[in-house]
């Protein structure tokens, strides 16, 4: 059965054995990602329903789960929208993937076997090419597998997943500053150098190599953030 599209995106849901309310979730997550939800939008349950040809209880408790998660809030006149996050919380959050970034590739790169870093190499390079071509989707799905392996050979999957939700915060901002042609080029060279750290098997380098890719990426994203009041209490 293929899911047919609605006008804005999002996708009618094929009720299988994992509970409807993950993938409810899923569906939402994946449209803030990718800007078909943008920052403001009001999420009107209705129109949610048909769009994802779900029940409003099931759609309420995937709603509930967002919004503890801080990805939509309940913005009394408007209802629930899409969370416009702020100079300050996103600052946060690239400090604090800065710190579980390093943690991680230090694991890896203790773990990481022969083989496993030879099976690295092909995930490596389906990710510069993403970076290459310059295109947010490619480059997103191809990262996520990157993630994916780097925190499982880590044995870190707890830290992958504080990853996964601190990375959707900051979607809006990521959209914009990863197409930049200027921060394809850096990001490149820095995922080269930390490519060469962990074939090195230099724990530290490694370390302080992903917590640097983190800061830049903070510095390129952090221009788009519209929030000029943040922004001076943080000069």
């Amino acid at each position: 059965m293929v899911n047919k599209a609605s006008v804005n995106g999002l996708a009618a849901i094929k009720v299988e054995a994992a509970p409807l309310r993950s993938k409810i979730i899923e569906s939402i997550r994946h449209a803030v990602e990718q800007g078909i939800l943008k920052p403001g939008d009001r999420l009107i349950e209705k129109d949610l329903c048909e769009q994802l040809g779900v029940s409003r209880t099931s759609l309420r408790e995937a709603l509930r789960e967002l919004e503890s998660e801080g990805i939509i809030a309940n913005v009394s006149a408007r209802g629930l929208t899409v969370v416009k996050i702020s100079y300050h919380d996103a600052l946060n959050i690239y400090r604090i993937r800065a710190q579980i970034e390093a943690l991680i590739f230090e694991q890896f790169t203790e773990n990481v076997s022969d083989i496993q870093l030879a099976n690295l190499q092909p995930v490596f390079e389906e990710l510069i090419a993403a970076y290459q071509k310059g295109q947010f989707l490619l480059i997103s799905q191809a990262k996520a597998r990157w993630d994916s392996y780097i925190c499982d050979v880590a044995e870190n999957l707890v830290a992958g997943k504080i990853l996964s939700r601190l990375t959707l915060r900051t979607s809006q901002l990521r959209s914009r500053s990863i197409v930049r042609a200027e921060r394809q080029t850096q990001s490149i060279k820095e995922l080269q150098a930390l490519m060469k750290a962990i074939q090195n098997r230099n724990v530290k380098l490694a370390a302080d190599n992903a917590r640097r890719h983190v800061m830049s990426a903070a510095a390129s994203a952090l221009i788009f953030v519209e929030d000029d009041d943040d922004k001076k209490s943080e000069a």
